[in-house]
């Protein structure tokens, strides 16, 4: 089948974000200006630069009573944010964080998730994540929408810390058999990097 975005696509549900996939999690804790943690995870989430390393997570859509996402929110006007990886035994408790609470509500806390404290930035960690990345605020872009209540709002952060669970690591490596990191599909499927494979890339002489 062929169809153009702008005319629709005559399916049961939009197939686009499963033709991009998987996607990583982006698991994003921020804190507000009362100090209040809030987490959430963003299926349009990516590293988009190694020098310096850069991370983005992007906030589409609003609150279910119009406001802005906390998320974008926080991390532009504190500056500051935390990646959390999602794995596989995490899922339940991401879920629950996807839920949109009151502002006032801190997520870790209802999902009864442990938190940590970061080393160089303001908001936690996820304790029982496997790999965390402490991020400073590049900038906040709001590219053109089609619909006005749901924004396309992208946030980038630069990476300043990096916390890596030495049980994911073998021979110097992240292991993803060990770290189990989820994915998202399209729809409401969810999947799990469980197996890997190496093959050379002769023409890359950056990593």
């Amino acid at each position: 089948m062929f169809f153009e975005p702008k005319d629709g696509h005559g399916l049961p549900h939009s197939p686009i974000s499963a033709c991009v996939v998987p996607r990583p999690i982006g698991w994003i804790s921020t804190l507000d200006e009362d100090g209040t943690v809030n987490l959430a995870p963003f299926s349009y989430f990516n590293l988009v630069h190694n020098f310096p390393p850069t991370v983005m997570f992007a906030c589409n859509g609003l609150k279910a009573d119009g406001s802005p996402k906390d998320s974008w929110v926080n991390a532009e006007r504190s500056g500051e944010f935390v990646y959390n990886m999602a794995s596989f035994p995490l899922r339940e408790k991401m879920n629950l964080t996807s839920k949109s609470l009151p502002r006032d509500v801190d997520e870790m806390e209802h999902a009864g998730l442990e938190s940590v404290p970061s080393r160089i930035v303001g908001p936690p960690r996820v304790a029982a994540s496997p790999i965390c990345l402490e991020c400073k605020t590049i900038k906040v872009l709001h590219l053109p929408t089609d619909i006005e209540a749901n924004p396309n709002s992208i946030v980038f952060g630069k990476v300043v810390g990096v916390h890596i669970d030495d049980t994911c690591l073998t021979d110097g490596l992240v292991d993803i058999d060990k770290a189990k990191p989820l994915a998202r599909l399209g729809y409401l499927d969810y999947g799990v990097i469980s197996e890997a494979f190496a093959m050379p890339r002769y023409y890359d002489k950056t990593e």
